[in-house]
């Protein structure tokens, strides 16, 4: 039999790799792009939302355990596949439109949603709220270096 956290990850899995929806040429658009010169930690990305992934899952899981089925839970379970959605957009969706002014938008709505969600969940799940903390931690950073490359390639803005 199925178990939450089964249906949980295999849901974010799936989602996650709409990350590869992007065309080859792209890539070369976004390797031409200059970057501030503190990102040097760029590699290390793909396994740190590696983890942040596996947060949100496991806060997902929290919330489901604490009330499972009830259309409450249901909600939220929408609410954390709506933020997943928006953060795996990020990549496709910028390098298509070749605009990362729509990169900073994606981060900064995933993030609006992270905090908010927070108060929802915290009479459900103290935990999932803690699992949250990587993304909300993260985020910022990813945006802010999506805003500040606008900076360094004002046309690719």
């Amino acid at each position: 039999m199925l178990q939450p956290w089964m249906i949980i990850g295999g849901v974010t899995f799936v989602v996650a790799l709409g990350t590869f929806f992007f065309r080859p040429r792209d890539i070369f658009w976004a390797k031409r792009l200059d970057r501030p010169w503190w990102l040097f930690f760029e590699p290390a990305i793909p396994f740190i939302w590696t983890v942040i992934f596996i947060c949100g899952a496991a806060s997902a899981n929290y919330t489901w355990n604490a009330d499972p089925g009830s259309l409450k839970t249901w909600l939220l379970m929408g609410w954390y596949l709506l933020i997943e959605i928006l953060t795996v957009a990020y990549i496709p969706a910028t390098l298509r439109s070749r605009s990362l002014a729509v990169g900073t938008f994606l981060g900064g709505a995933g993030l609006v949603l992270a905090i908010a969600l927070i108060p929802l969940l915290l009479p459900t799940s103290s935990t999932a709220v803690l699992l949250l903390i990587p993304y909300i931690l993260w985020t910022p950073v990813g945006t802010y270096t999506t805003r500040r490359m606008i900076d360094l390639n004002p046309e690719a803005a």
